[in-house]
């Protein structure tokens, strides 16, 4: 009797099985998207973040759903990643949002505007200070929804022709320099331009332009600046901490599963600390590389960095008076950026001065 109740309640089982299997398979289909990112793929910490993105998707849904990530230029320039989304020519892409001011200069809040926030702070604005939630309120205007997914860190001023002593020095100098910080510094007299990654040195090296930022010690030194610019400025005040976008498509995004949209959504987390941990370990001895070769750090004067913080607080005013989705998010933004200053002066900014001045002695 028991033999049988065995052999009844395992063929129970395996006809549960067979209905059941079906909706599992149902529920994790296969799927193909492609990426394009707005990087080319020698700058491998930042186009970097894209490849980690695949790479997780893929491992957690034993590569049911794959996502193909392409460089700058192969599929769209660089500069076009989230119209090519936006309008469906891929799902999703891997960019700056401030590359998108042209179209909105709210787009720059989300990444990094002059005089905003740190990388840390960024974060915590944007997964619990209600800034992901007001981003993609915005985003969804343009048809995408947007996912934390990388940042540099604090970065450095960019690369000089000339020394800049005073804001004399600026009038009429030709810069890349991308978004809404070029119009800052448009206000007291440099004459900025948008140029993708790959065309930079080029254009340093002929003199189409005289000044270039980009992001730091590591990528620059890969992109060669110092072998054209002989001065390297700190600190990039209009980007303390650039977040990187991973953007979707807003239909594609809705018409994946529950499950795979909970694991996109883990990758691109994790990308997002593993390039601001990747930069911080590659940077250090790219400078000393730099400064070893030649290259002349210079900080920016009080007088320059006093001039842009004065055009940076009458381009909020200008815009926020004709704007209102600019408005709602700087003044969010700034708010956050005021109890987070206050509290950082408490603790992080003494201790990390102190270990400044004591790092020689132990």
């Amino acid at each position: 009797m028991k033999r049988r109740d065995f052999l009844k309640v395992s063929a129970a089982g395996a006809a549960a099985t067979a209905v059941a299997s079906p909706a599992i398979a149902q529920s994790s289909p296969e799927i193909k998207w492609r990426l394009t990112s707005s990087f080319p793929k020698s700058l491998d910490t930042i186009y970097g973040g894209a490849e980690q993105v695949a790479k997780y998707v893929a491992e957690m849904t034993d590569n049911k759903f794959q996502i193909q990530v392409f460089g700058a230029g192969e599929i769209v320039p660089g500069l076009q990643a989230l119209d090519a989304t936006s309008n469906n020519t891929v799902e999703m892409c891997h960019t700056v949002s401030y590359y998108y001011v042209g179209k909105d200069p709210t787009f720059a809040i989300f990444a990094s505007v002059p005089f905003g926030l740190n990388a840390r702070q960024q974060n915590s604005w944007w997964y619990q200070g209600g800034g992901e939630a007001l981003g993609n309120e915005f985003f969804k205007k343009f048809g995408v929804i947007g996912f934390a997914c990388g940042n540099t860190g604090a970065q450095m001023g960019g690369w000089f022709r000339k020394e800049i002593k005073t804001v004399a020095d600026l009038s009429g100098l030709k810069m890349r320099i991308g978004g809404i910080a070029g119009q800052v510094f448009q206000k007291v007299g440099v004459v900025p331009q948008q140029l993708a990654g790959g065309e930079i040195y080029p254009a340093l090296e002929k003199g189409t332009i005289d000044a270039a930022e980009w992001v730091g010690p590591y990528d620059d030194e890969k992109l060669g600046f110092a072998k054209v610019a002989k001065y390297y400025y700190y600190p990039g005040f209009w980007e303390g901490g650039p977040m990187i976008h991973a953007f979707c498509n807003l239909e594609k995004w809705n018409s994946l599963p529950k499950n795979y949209q909970a694991i996109l959504t883990n990758a691109t987390a994790h990308a997002n600390t593993w390039m601001n941990a990747r930069y911080d370990m590659q940077n250090p001895s790219a400078l000393k590389r730099l400064v070893a070769g030649g290259t002349q750090l210079r900080p920016f004067t009080n007088e320059v960095l006093e001039a842009c913080l004065k055009s940076t607080n009458e381009l909020w005013g200008e815009l926020s008076g004709k704007n209102a989705d600019f408005k709602k998010s700087i003044d969010a933004m700034q708010a956050y950026r005021s109890d987070q200053y206050l509290w950082w002066q408490v603790a992080e900014y003494t201790y990390d001065s102190f270990m400044i001045r004591s790092r020689t002695r132990g």
